[in-house]
């Protein structure tokens, strides 16, 4: 049963949540050193592997933020459960910064590495539950398009997939590969996207072909 605490409410506090996981990613990027410009150059050049790694994890935060903010456009109405989701799927996020310092020390490579890989598994997994429960629960409003839930939902199994291969890729292999494992993220997007648009053509056209009843025998059956 929906509670009656409105969206608006639980989406401002995400929004407030997530800048301050933002701002803690910046406030760990080291302050570049030195006197002179080649040696300030230098030191930027020494943390480049932190910089890169804010990068990555401003990205990843940013879209794991914009498709939780899509969706939430469509709820009208919320239940205790999809509020236990979204706190998981929040924990996730103010987790990864602090993986980020895990991923970036020196040493232990495939368990630092596991630990990012695995909070974003667990990011991805919970919001296709948050999905699953706003559709089963019927929480979305009437006028929400079809596509809206499919291709969040679509994109959240295909990244809990790629970060959840490149875990095991990170034990058996240098990390160049396993960092490789996410590069592949956006063509498994667009492949995945082509076969759900696909899908959703067909559909649509079979749709289309069946024979409609006259008014009058629609409203004896």
């Amino acid at each position: 049963m929906a509670t009656q605490s409105p969206p608006e409410r639980l989406t401002m506090f995400i929004d407030a949540v997530i800048a301050i996981a933002l701002t803690l990613l910046a406030l760990e990027l080291p302050v570049p050193a030195g006197d002179t410009t080649e040696a300030m150059l230098s030191s930027v050049a020494d943390h480049g592997k932190e910089y890169l790694a804010f990068g990555v994890s401003f990205v990843v935060i940013a879209a794991h933020w914009r498709a939780h903010h899509e969706i939430f456009g469509h709820v009208r109405s919320l239940n205790s459960r999809l509020i236990s989701l979204t706190l998981a799927w929040l924990f996730m996020q103010v987790l990864t910064p602090f993986a980020t310092r895990v991923i970036t020390a020196d040493g232990a490579f495939p368990p630092r590495f596991s630990l990012y890989a695995i909070v974003q598994v667990l990011a991805s997994a919970s919001f296709a539950l948050i999905i699953r429960e706003i559709r089963r629960e019927h929480l979305y409003r009437a006028d929400t398009p079809p596509w809206a839930f499919s291709q969040n939902l679509v994109r959240s199994v295909c990244l809990a997939v790629v970060f959840g291969v490149s875990v095991p890729v990170s034990f058996v292999t240098a990390g160049t590969w396993a960092y490789l494992c996410w590069l592949a993220a956006p063509v498994v997007l667009a492949v995945a996207g082509r076969v759900r648009g696909q899908a959703d053509a067909d559909r649509l056209r079979t749709s289309r072909r069946q024979p409609r009843l006259p008014a009058w025998r629609a409203r004896h059956r």
